[in-house]
């Protein structure tokens, strides 16, 4: 079986685990710190907090920017469910911006639109309290446009950067353009801690903040034991620290095999009906996942291909999803295919093919060669 992904592990990152577990110390000590400086570094921040997973971390920097029940916040139509979830289990409402056709992140022209009209009305504006892109598959959101038009208004920018760890645009990495960003390391990331997250700010009082939250609402310099928040159990295992600390020694190599790989896929699918990925000027793709776009007149065989490619001992997946059409979002808000017409298009096509470190030419030559053969006899 040709993998969808195959996480990035060694005897390196199983002899850090085994140090800790042995060590009996288990919960959020100095691995955790240490890797925690790593992402920092990575990520060009003053400050990284680790968490149990991505979702925890968007739903922390919500809370530490004050969203409440009725709030807004504009977020991309495309994405995994979870980067909606977490708005509306602070209770607000998220409103969905469509996507760039190229780059499947937020448009700013959409984003432009929405905001023109909601700050027309003075209750709506009211409401408006942050904006959070996603940078798809690994690759960065148009940052700089997203940021001239949140200044604009004074609303402050959440980077879902969970795919993008190492990504940058204009020489500036993920997770360093908002206030926050938010990070995964699940196993389909580049690399991994099993689950787990982080969130990174160079602000100093909002990485106090998500300390409290993350640990029960605990102040974390106090002298003592103090409580100053009701917070949340979101701590990091030391096992996890340890895991991630050895995976961030190999992530230069691993992004760079997942970027060679990319390209060898970019010359198998030229001349080909199928889109490979478009990376914008200036950007340094990571490529968490590699994603085409099938020709229109395919969409609608996309699920008898993924299941026959299964059957020939290939994964393939959708891209991610069209948040206003999964059945939540549609019921409780009335969308309808039309009303993202970009995102509607994208979600209909998107096809990812297996991308690890590991992956071979020839393993990535029998991916093409039989998703092209399929697609000629149907």
């Amino acid at each position: 079986m040709i993998r969808l992904t195959v996480p990035s592990l060694d005897q390196s990152d199983f002899d850090a685990v085994e140090a800790v577990l042995k060590s009996g110390y288990l919960v959020q000590g100095p691995q955790v710190a240490t890797f925690e400086h790593e992402i920092a570094r990575v990520s060009q921040t003053l400050n990284a907090v680790a968490v149990t997973n991505c979702t925890a971390a968007l739903q922390m920097t919500l809370l530490a920017l004050d969203v409440q029940p009725r709030d807004l916040v504009l977020v991309t139509a495309y994405s995994w469910v979870s980067t909606a979830n977490i708005i509306e289990l602070c209770g607000a409402q998220p409103v969905f911006v469509d996507i760039d056709p190229d780059t499947f992140n937020m448009c700013p022209l959409a984003l432009e639109q929405v905001l023109d009209r909601l700050m027309q009305n003075p209750a709506m504006k009211a409401r408006v309290k942050a904006i959070m892109p996603v940078h798809t598959f690994g690759q960065m959101a148009d940052m700089p446009r997203i940021l001239e038009l949140a200044n604009a208004y004074g609303i402050p920018v959440v980077e879902d950067a969970a795919c993008a760890l190492a990504a940058k645009l204009e020489g500036r990495a993920a997770g360093s353009w908002g206030i926050m960003g938010c990070f995964s390391f699940h196993p389909r990331k580049a690399i991994t801690t099993g689950e787990g997250g982080a969130i990174t700010t160079s602000d100093n009082q909002i990485a106090w903040k998500l300390k409290v939250l993350r640990n029960h609402g605990q102040d974390p310099d106090a002298s003592g034991v103090d409580f100053v928040l009701p917070g949340f159990n979101n701590r990091m295992t030391e096992f996890q620290g340890a895991l991630g600390l050895s995976q961030m020694t190999k992530l230069e190599r691993i992004v760079k095999a997942r970027q060679d790989a990319a390209r060898v896929y970019d010359d198998l699918l030229k001349d080909s009906p199928l889109q490979p990925p478009r990376v914008a000027q200036n950007s340094e793709h990571v490529y968490q996942s590699y994603v085409t776009l099938l020709p229109a007149q395919y969409a609608h065989q996309r699920s008898s291909l993924i299941a026959t490619l299964k059957a020939r001992g290939i994964e393939t997946n959708i891209g991610t999803w069209h948040m206003p059409l999964t059945r939540y979002y549609r019921s409780r808000y009335g969308y309808a295919e039309g009303d993202f017409p970009i995102a509607d298009h994208v979600f209909a096509r998107a096809l990812t093919l297996p991308l690890f470190e590991g992956i071979t030419f020839e393993q990535q030559h029998s991916v093409v060669s039989n998703i092209l053969e399929i697609l000629k006899h149907n």
